[in-house]
């Protein structure tokens, strides 16, 4: 599996949304810049999450986006499927877009791509983005405390 730039975006804006859950919706131009991410690429992203029920859009001078429900309730998988559709590395394994072969029953590699999107997806969909902002925490701090090393 390769994440698209549209999956990587997504993600990335979505964690910064969820590092500031509960304070308010955020203007595009904000994450824009802070994620450094195409403003007009991120405006169609964000109109897909909202679309798909992972945002709320707000109108007006405190308009933008927010997430809608808590960080601990979307997943990675849920964002990716919503931008890219299917995580299966091949169509016969696939539970959104499951297309057969002629050689399915008889194929091992397909029991070995099954084993592949298995994994993939048992990570993408126990992954919340509660997580994710732990693991953002647990990086500043290392880095903070890498710093602090240095200066000493």
């Amino acid at each position: 599996m390769k994440l698209s730039k549209k999956s990587d975006y997504a993600l990335r804006a979505i964690i910064y949304l969820s590092m500031h859950y509960n304070k308010g919706a955020i203007q595009i131009r904000e994450i824009s810049a802070n994620e450094k991410i195409p403003q007009k690429f991120l405006e169609n992203i964000l109109l897909v999450l909202r679309k798909a029920g992972i945002l709320n859009s707000k109108i007006g001078l405190k308009g933008g986006y927010e997430l809608a429900r808590s960080p601990d309730l979307i997943t990675l998988g849920e964002v990716i499927r919503a931008l890219d559709g299917a995580i299966a590395p091949v169509d016969c394994v696939s539970k959104i877009s499951y297309k057969p072969c002629s050689e399915e029953v008889t194929c091992v590699i397909r029991g070995v791509m099954l084993d592949i999107r298995n994994a993939i997806t048992d990570v993408l969909d126990r992954m919340t983005f509660a997580d994710m902002c732990s693991r953002v925490r647990d990086s500043m701090e290392k880095k903070e405390s890498n710093v602090l090393t240095y200066a000493i």
